[in-house]
């Protein structure tokens, strides 16, 4: 459920990000969201079709980046990508990690219609 106000908070940065720049509308709008941020796609999705109706946004694609979980050992210095569930490192065994990659949940572009020429602009 907490999607539902990370959406919302998307919705907002993406109205702030369209007006300040005279857009007409938000045709396109990139994410990048880390796998370890519990944060589900389809959710986004569903919650966004819903709360962006009537506002600049409405029928803006979502895109989505999934950024892959990246930990490094603090044993040995050895980084490997997590497929599934936290584990040790598959080097020293140690249990001693740091996240530094996954967490991530970030708006890359916004791509907007201008109001003036008609033409398609993206801003970051």
């Amino acid at each position: 459920m907490h999607e539902l106000a990370v959406t919302e908070s998307l919705l907002a940065i993406v109205v702030q990000s369209a007006e300040a720049n005279h857009a007409q509308k938000v045709t396109d709008i990139t994410l990048s969201i880390g796998a370890l941020s519990s944060i589900v796609d389809d959710s986004v999705q569903f919650y966004w079709d819903h709360i962006s109706k009537g506002t600049i946004a409405e029928e803006a694609k979502l895109h989505f980046n999934r950024i892959p979980a990246t930990i490094r050992c603090l044993d040995c210095d050895f980084e490997f990508t997590l497929e599934e569930e936290l584990t040790p490192c598959p080097n020293c065994d140690s249990i001693h990690l740091d996240i530094i990659a996954g967490e991530e949940f970030q708006v890359d572009y916004i791509e907007i219609q201008k109001e003036e020429t008609n033409s398609n602009e993206t801003t970051s």
